[in-house]
């Protein structure tokens, strides 16, 4: 009998996890089905410029999984029963009930308004390919000297107002950050994307929390009001909520708290990988929403599962950061180098030549996401333990 293994998710950490388990194991011992509610991969990595109005490369999954052994099934998951082993979901053959042995949860983050009144009548957000859509609309409506006011001073933000203010410098486009420009980087990095936004003509608002959202302007906490024609809303991310009507063990933030190896704390056949894991890097640093940790955690879980149904030890090493790349539109960049816990030290890479570093990466992301069985050892392994089991607990191979 195959060990029947679902993977939730087909963004970066789904589709690796669901590639390379298909590398690791042999055909006939395992069943993996990979359930994405959209028919194409998405580069979430590249969601400003195609708010902007570039044209992404179009990765159909079913392309890219065809010949794997990876079953693909475009459904909606709409609930877990963890204690049952199933997964309820929607298609457009209807509702269907997917039992597994070894569940990969792999649903990501969403779009975060933080709660702020008025963000969700009036702000727009990158978080996903529908908003992104709907903001190159609204892009595309504005006329010379409006503002564009992005919200936020994390990536997400610095990405976006610079890819904005460099393909349409018509636009006054301004940022509004918690804090400085920048404040998490080094003296380096920070002067750098100071000069960058200084060259695209970016009014900068530091120290300025924004607590109110209208059609035409912001208000912040000590009562300025900032006209703006359109508002890009970028402070952070929210967890899908699915996991969150289930008995997994959760952290404060709603993620699935997992050990070294992304298996669950609570619940040994569930692994959670990306932006809906809780797991802890160096220094026992919780990991951040980003691909550099979604593409190493699935990484991690795909040769912990196949290390475990082959009866292997896993590794249990925390992962660790290298550097931070950041796209400042499409001929500036920045990759500011960090301790394995994230934090930046002194050296940097800018200019044209960070850009170009950042463009290889995230081109080397999709193309390891459209090539989910090329680049690791060919070598199979066959399954010969139940992974719930303890260790060293043989089964009848399939």
């Amino acid at each position: 009998m195959q060990h029947r293994i679902i993977v939730l998710g087909a963004g970066y950490s789904g589709a690796i996890a669901a590639g390379r388990l298909a590398r690791r194991l042999r055909r006939e011992d395992v069943a993996i089905t990979l359930v994405n509610a959209e028919p194409d991969f998405v580069e979430r990595v590249r969601m400003h410029q195609l708010a902007v109005g570039q044209e992404l490369t179009s990765r159909p999954l079913r392309e890219m999984f065809a010949g794997t052994g990876v079953e693909l099934k475009l459904a909606k998951a709409t609930s877990i029963d963890v204690d049952r082993k199933t997964v309820a979901v929607k298609s457009a053959d209807g509702p269907e009930q997917l039992s597994y042995d070894t569940l990969v949860y792999a649903l990501g983050s969403r779009w975060n308004a933080g709660g702020v009144p008025g963000v969700a009548e009036h702000g727009h957000q990158i978080a996903g390919r529908p908003g992104a859509l709907r903001l190159r609309e609204r892009l595309a409506q504005l006329t010379e000297g409006e503002t564009v006011l992005v919200v936020g001073g994390g990536l997400t933000g610095l990405e976006f107002a610079t890819e904005v203010a460099e393909a349409r410098p018509d636009l006054d486009v301004a940022l509004a950050a918690r804090g400085e420009l920048g404040d998490w980087l080094s003296p380096k990095g920070r002067t750098h994307l100071r000069k960058v936004t200084d060259g695209l003509g970016i009014t900068v608002y530091e120290n300025t929390p924004v607590t109110g959202v209208e059609a035409d302007r912001v208000t912040t906490a000590d009562g300025r009001s900032i006209a703006a024609a359109l508002t890009v809303w970028t402070t952070g991310f929210a967890v899908h909520p699915l996991a969150k009507a289930t008995s997994l063990e959760l952290a404060d933030t709603g993620r699935i708290a997992v050990d070294a190896t992304m298996r669950s704390l609570s619940h040994p056949h569930v692994y959670a990988i990306g932006d809906a894991a809780h797991a802890l890097g160096a220094g026992d640093k919780p990991l951040r929403m980003s691909c550099a940790s979604g593409a190493p955690m699935a990484w991690r879980a795909a040769d912990s599962i196949a290390a475990r149904l082959s009866g292997g030890t896993p590794a249990s090493s925390p992962l660790r950061y290298f550097n931070q790349c950041i796209s400042l539109g499409r001929k500036e960049g920045l990759i500011q180098f960090v301790t394995a816990d994230d934090r930046s030290v002194d050296r940097t890479l800018a200019g044209r030549f960070a850009a170009r570093y950042k463009e290889l990466v995230c081109k080397g992301a999709a193309w390891g996401v459209a090539n989910p069985t090329l680049g690791i050892p060919v070598r199979r392994r066959r399954v010969v333990t139940d992974q719930d089991a303890p260790q060293g607990t043989a089964r009848a191979a399939a």
